[in-house]
């Protein structure tokens, strides 16, 4: 219950990971076909990069900073920039959107966005600041249980992001668990859990416990800014994409190599394949 994401708000992960979830949402668009978007750990959908928490880290310097001005941005960081842009009208990089905002932004009007907070304190800064748009709800509650509590969805289509503090032990089986949980009660699916990249071994058990959801395809996607043998550091971050939609893989093949150029601090580097390929 202590975590707060206020102090890594903008850093070379959340780049990665928001991102990697506006293509998510791009391609889930091209069909008429509403979806929903679910967010198991959503946090506060808002951060202010000049407040106390942000301004104390300065993660986001290594991060969205280092894009922020840079001429001839990728067209595939089109909609991931507009987003920005619109949140600091006056050209200087304040205001920085978590996933829930990014994705009442880019979701289209038959779509619903789903979001859980479990802290108290950011569940309320949370409603508040999704207040006004009759899409979106926000359940204040254990995000381990959203799988059971909200799948499957009526639009049949759904896309879900699986990101926790990762402060205990065991958040990477309950990951995998969630996951299965989801496949389970709607194989369709569309489920990434974002990860970050640090203890080897402990990457490898989880890896294997992924291997074991059932899911019909998982790609692994990983960013790094660091070597991987790197102690105590986070070294990079990853996703494990659930039923990723066709084109994504494509997408991120010409995005990746660009962006461990850009947010790489010691040595950048990515690497993607198939934890279960599609049979």
């Amino acid at each position: 219950m202590n975590y707060r994401h206020a102090f890594h708000a903008g850093n070379h992960a959340d780049v990665f990971k928001h991102l990697t979830l506006t293509r998510l949402i791009a391609l889930m668009s091209r069909k008429e076909q509403p979806f929903a978007y679910l967010d198991t750990h959503a946090g506060i959908g808002l951060y202010d990069l000049q407040g106390d928490q942000a301004s104390r880290t300065g993660e986001y310097l290594e991060g969205i900073a280092r894009l922020w001005d840079q001429p001839d941005l990728p067209l595939l960081t089109a909609d991931y920039m507009q987003v920005l842009h619109e949140m600091n009208p006056d050209g200087q990089l304040r205001y920085y959107p978590g996933s829930p905002e990014l994705a009442r932004r880019l979701t289209r009007p038959q779509d619903r966005v789903l979001l859980n907070e479990k802290h108290p304190e950011d569940g309320v800064l949370l409603k508040d600041n999704m207040a006004g748009d009759r899409r979106v709800k926000v359940h204040l509650g254990e995000g381990w249980h959203v799988p059971r509590a909200l799948l499957p969805v009526p639009e049949k289509r759904a896309v879900m992001l699986i990101d926790p503090p990762f402060e205990q032990l065991d958040e990477m089986q309950r990951c995998a668990a969630s996951l299965k949980e989801a496949i389970g009660r709607m194989r369709q699916t569309v489920a990434a859990i974002w990860y970050p990249v640090k203890d080897q071994r402990a990457l490898r058990r989880f890896y294997q416990d992924l291997a074991g959801t059932g899911a019909p395809k998982l790609l692994r996607v990983e960013l790094l800014v660091h070597p991987l043998d790197t102690p105590n550091s986070l070294n990079g971050s990853g996703l494990a994409i659930a039923n990723p939609p066709w084109g994504l893989e494509e997408e991120l093949r010409e995005l990746l190599p660009w962006l461990s150029e850009k947010l790489g601090q010691t040595q950048g580097g990515w690497r993607m394949d198939w934890l279960i390929a599609e049979s």
